[in-house]
């Protein structure tokens, strides 16, 4: 706040040179300036000013520099995100032994062995235990009855999120 200064006790005023030049007096002290201190807080001033103009120069070209390659980085990041979705659904399929869908044009639904992809990870290794589901122009329609809290939603759900996980490959 004050700039660059020394500070001298009242004690030791008798050992200031005449060429310090009084800046502030306090209480106990008194402070002090000289003609090199002065310069080297314009200096440092400067260093300063210079510094936040050269980083705000440097800031406008590296943005311009971007901008103009705005759609090869564009580029770059959705082919980055479409490798890491598919390393991680890989990744995934590999951990948990999924297999690859067979989809064909016939109307229906068939699946084998079909697992609840959140609920089996809850469970104990080998608790979950696996359903068959089929739906074609035979059994366009399935009621599922049972007690409360025997499977009906979960076995919905996981037809849903098996369709799902299908179309995604």
């Amino acid at each position: 706040v004050f700039g660059y200064y020394l500070e001298v006790s009242r004690a030791n005023l008798h050992l200031v040179p005449e060429d310090y030049i009084r800046k502030q007096t306090l209480v106990n002290a008194e402070r002090f300036i000289t003609a090199d201190l002065k310069e080297y807080e314009s200096r440092v001033l400067g260093a300063e000013e210079a510094r936040g103009q050269l980083e705000w120069q440097l800031f406008k070209e590296v943005r311009q520099q971007v901008g103009a390659q705005s759609r090869r980085i564009k580029m770059v990041a959705e082919a980055v995100a479409t490798l890491d979705v598919l390393a991680a659904l890989a990744e995934v399929a590999s951990q948990y032994q999924y297999t690859c869908p067979q989809l064909q044009e016939a109307a229906g639904l068939l699946i084998r062995q079909g697992r609840h992809p959140v609920i089996e990870r809850h469970l104990p290794a080998g608790a979950f235990v696996p359903n068959d589901i089929r739906v074609d122009n035979t059994a366009q329609v399935l009621i599922i009855t049972g007690p409360n809290m025997a499977g009906k939603s979960t076995i919905l759900r996981q037809v849903a999120l098996t369709s799902l996980m299908a179309q995604l490959g």
